[in-house]
């Protein structure tokens, strides 16, 4: 049997009752077997759970999420030790090693230190050890979080190039529209492009009193996730067990539509990987797609876009620039956005060499130009074509 690297994300309805706050033992015990039994099997786990507010807001008594930081922060410190406490010792009951990661965007806005959160999940997996990620909602505040565990399951997958990411959510696949107020709602259980999926997202998993995610955030770290070559699986937090299911049939190769419609294998939604001559295959590439955080724009003309994109491709030049949004500094990661007639399209990302502001000063001039106007040149590039990235599809 082949061995396979699978992302787990749990969400907070997956560990905690959304009415009492106690944690859900039961489930969490089949998660705990389920995850050691693909371990025997031989493949490679790592868990991105969330839940760690919802602890501490059992712990001090609360009965909804506060809205300031602090108290937020404070919460997720409190509960932080709690959650992984209870799993460290479930998993202990199987004798399963468990480490704990904790993360934010500033953690890897530097390549090298995205490098060493990478090397630290391999070395932990060549060791035996189940990785439990999370991010750090002590410190986090919005300019480097990520958003919530959908899109941090997504980068971590990317970032190890996982073969497989299960992300765990209250309904049991997705669905074309929403089943709770539409009987005929169908679901969905392959899809092979996900730009081209015609569904409502509306109120499906929009997310708990004590979580954050939705369907909306799981198709787009799905779509970050298939873009690496990693395929994406939905299915029902409630029944963790599905996953080995879900794995065993993969392997068979059989028909996960006729297997679903006779009850072979669970309900759920498989979102398949991008075929390896088109996936992200660089580890630059894909930190900064996502990775890291982009703080403006550059919008550029057409003849600009050709030179970026083409083969033996530039690196972009002032005179390709029409505008600057935004306020940055040098190297930091920026949109880079395409005028096409009347519509502005965003194709790709890059670190620039300077800021914002010399950049409104040197756009649309050549680059023998820039030491006139600014008075020293760094650079003939605005972006070298090694801090440049464009998705997949482009």
């Amino acid at each position: 049997m082949e061995s396979l690297t699978i992302v787990i994300k749990l969400g907070t309805s997956s560990l905690v009752d959304e009415v009492t706050l106690e944690p859900r033992i039961a489930n969490m015990s089949h998660i705990v077997e389920t995850v050691v039994k693909l371990r025997r099997q031989g493949h490679k786990i790592i868990i991105v759970s969330s839940g760690a507010i919802a602890f501490g807001m059992k712990v001090v008594g609360l009965n909804s999420k506060p809205k300031e930081l602090t108290k937020i922060q404070a919460l997720a410190s409190i509960g932080q030790s709690r959650l992984v406490g209870l799993l460290d010792n479930l998993f202990r009951q199987m004798n399963q090693l468990i480490a704990q990661i904790l993360i934010t965007r500033n953690d890897i806005m530097d390549f090298t230190q995205y490098k060493n959160a990478k090397n630290t999940i391999n070395e932990l997996l060549q060791m035996g050890v189940i990785p439990i990620v999370n991010e750090n909602d002590t410190l986090s505040v919005s300019e480097i979080k990520f958003g919530d565990n959908d899109t941090l399951s997504a980068i971590t997958s990317g970032m190890i190039y996982a073969d497989y990411l299960f992300l765990m959510t209250d309904v049991e696949c997705l669905y074309d529209d929403n089943p709770r107020t539409n009987p005929d709602a169908k679901p969905i259980i392959i899809v092979d492009k996900i730009d081209e999926l015609q569904v409502k997202t509306d109120d499906i998993g929009a997310g708990t009193k004590v979580g954050t995610g939705g369907m909306t955030t799981k198709l787009i770290a799905a779509e970050l996730a298939t873009n690496v070559g990693t395929t994406t699986i939905i299915t029902l937090s409630s029944k963790p067990q599905n996953i080995l299911n879900i794995v065993n049939h993969i392997q068979s190769g059989d028909d996960p539509i006729k297997d679903v419609e006779l009850g072979k294998i669970p309900l759920h939604t498989r979102f398949l990987s991008l075929s390896s001559d088109v996936k992200i295959k660089s580890d630059r590439r894909f930190w900064l797609l996502h990775g890291l955080k982009t703080k403006g724009k550059l919008i550029i003309d057409q003849g600009c876009y050709k030179a970026l994109t083409r083969k033996d491709r530039a690196g972009l030049l002032p005179a390709g620039i029409i505008e600057v949004v935004g306020n940055f500094h040098e190297s930091e990661c920026v949109s880079v956005v395409v005028k096409n007639e009347n519509e502005l399209i965003e194709v790709g990302h890059c670190r620039v060499n300077y800021s914002s502001s010399e950049i409104n000063l040197i756009k649309g001039h050549k680059s023998n130009e820039i030491e006139s106007i600014l008075g020293f040149a760094d650079s003939e590039y605005v972006a070298h074509r090694d801090n440049l990235a464009f998705p997949p599809n482009i």
